[in-house]
């Protein structure tokens, strides 16, 4: 076993309690944000998702730049990708690599609670942010959500059909 001296090692570890992620609400959907990419230096970004009985998510995108991995823990996913729809069940790990088409909803009458990972980040959580105020304040705004998507590695398959389904009985958070 090879010596470790001091310059080969360092001190970055981090804990980061749960009382203190930010978190946003809308439409029968819960982001929390468990690893900002600021922790990581946008090595990656941990989130997670809580969608209630039959919420819609995102329809059929893919990044350029970025990886994507789901850790279903509880319900059944419905993963949508180029090939049709995958049901994922808790335990089960979803690894999205980049330039890969995927949606994913709650078609369930359950929860669905995942962990989603991007790698690398590149600072998703600026992402989710802006795109829950665009929900809450103007959410038919399909040019702002065009250029949000470009700007964040988000490409979407059908750019007039690409704003989360909504269920105008659901309000944001």
């Amino acid at each position: 076993m090879k010596d470790l001296n001091l310059k080969e090692w360092n001190d970055d570890a981090f804990i980061v309690p749960l009382h203190n992620n930010e978190q946003f609400q809308c439409y029968g959907n819960k982001l929390k944000i468990i690893i900002p990419t600021t922790l990581t230096n946008n090595q990656f970004g941990l989130y997670e998702i809580e969608m209630e009985a039959n919420a819609r998510g995102p329809k059929l995108h893919y990044h350029k730049q970025m990886d994507e991995t789901f850790i279903i823990e509880e319900g059944t996913l419905t993963v949508l990708t180029g090939n049709g729809e995958v049901q994922a069940e808790a335990g089960t790990v979803i690894h999205i690599p980049r330039l890969s088409v995927h949606g994913y909803n709650n078609n369930s009458d359950g929860i669905v609670k995942m962990k989603m990972i991007f790698n690398p980040g590149f600072g998703r959580e600026d992402f989710f942010r802006k795109m829950y105020q665009m929900l809450e304040e103007n959410p038919d705004d399909l040019s702002a959500f065009q250029k949000l998507y470009l700007e964040n590695d988000s490409f979407t398959l059908d750019e007039k059909n690409m704003i989360p389904m909504r269920d105008k009985n659901k309000n944001c958070l």
